[in-house]
């Protein structure tokens, strides 16, 4: 593949890219950003290769995930070295963007909430297939694990979610 069809296939799948990014970071846009941007990198110098075994969508989206991993751990290893210099210094909430406002409607809110109740896994598969359309095959390739896990995480997972917006209307 040449540098045009993947530049090209990078800008058409931009969008999706994002909101998986942002799915990985716990709707962070700024590490998003950061692990979007090294996503985009790591491929153009050729640090990534689309070998051709998946889709180049189920591809890009396990190196998305692969790179937000890499990321956390690098920032929980940044914090752990300034919380041992700042230990009694408290980090400043992080301002909520317009479109997390915007985002955050009543129902929405408390699906988001049911949805981080999940175990990650069954959560990924969830937003893999539903957020981001892709297959329960694609989505165990983003993931790194067997279709059969896939499958049993995403049926357990739709069962809890089921079960927390079920507790949630239960709710005064």
């Amino acid at each position: 593949m040449d540098g045009s069809e993947l530049r090209a296939l990078l800008e058409q799948h931009h969008a999706e890219s994002f909101g998986w990014a942002l799915s990985c970071c716990q709707r962070d846009r700024g590490e998003a950003d950061v692990v979007l941007q090294t996503v985009y990198l790591k491929i153009l110098q050729g640090r990534a290769r689309f070998n051709g075994r998946a889709s180049f969508k189920t591809w890009l989206f396990a190196v998305i995930r692969n790179t937000a991993m890499d990321e956390r751990r690098r920032n929980v290893l940044r914090r752990l070295r300034l919380a041992r210099y700042h230990r009694n210094r408290v980090p400043p909430a992080p301002m909520e963007s317009p479109e997390d406002a915007a985002y955050r409607s009543e129902i929405q809110a408390a699906f988001r909430r049911a949805l981080a109740t999940l175990p990650r896994r069954q959560r990924e598969t969830l937003q893999l297939v539903f957020a981001h359309d892709l297959s329960l095959a694609e989505a165990a390739r983003v993931m790194g694990i067997t279709i059969g896990s896939a499958r049993r995480h995403y049926e357990r997972g739709k069962r809890r979610l089921r079960e927390r917006m079920r507790e949630l209307e239960e709710l005064p």
